[in-house]
């Protein structure tokens, strides 16, 4: 897996950003970002982990979404979401924009693994048409 440098002054890997989140959170929401971020990796096994605006990054061919931690969700904002297919109906946040949308992930909910990985995909496969382009 591929990972690029976070431009913090330290230097930090930003995978290593992302693992100190997780750890920082230290209750069902670095939990549920953890189980969000390798189920992201099961579905592009090529993602680039990046560190951005505070948050974790997740891009292939252009961003995938960010992984963003409130006190009532865990949110996942996909950057051109409107484009993505979303036949599970997972988006369930910002649908009103015409670029983003978001997936909010409340305390103990149920994540469709499978959905949420076909979604990864198929931002993934928008990504690509569009490099191309």
């Amino acid at each position: 897996m591929a990972t690029k440098k976070s431009g913090l002054a330290s230097g930090e890997d930003a995978s290593e950003r992302i693992d100190a989140r997780i750890k920082e959170l230290g209750d069902w929401r670095g939990k549920t970002l953890a189980k969000l971020r390798a189920l992201i990796k099961e579905a592009d096994p090529d993602v680039v982990e990046e560190w951005k605006w505070n948050v974790p990054v997740w891009s292939h061919d252009g961003l995938i979404c960010t992984g963003e931690s409130y006190t009532k969700a865990v949110k996942l904002t996909f950057a051109k979401g409107a484009s993505v297919k979303d036949p599970s109906k997972l988006f369930n946040s910002s649908l009103e924009g015409n670029t983003r949308r978001a997936i909010d992930v409340p305390k103990d909910a149920q994540i469709d693994e499978k959905a949420f990985k076909t979604l990864i995909r198929a931002a993934v496969t928008l990504n690509k048409s569009k490099a191309r382009g």
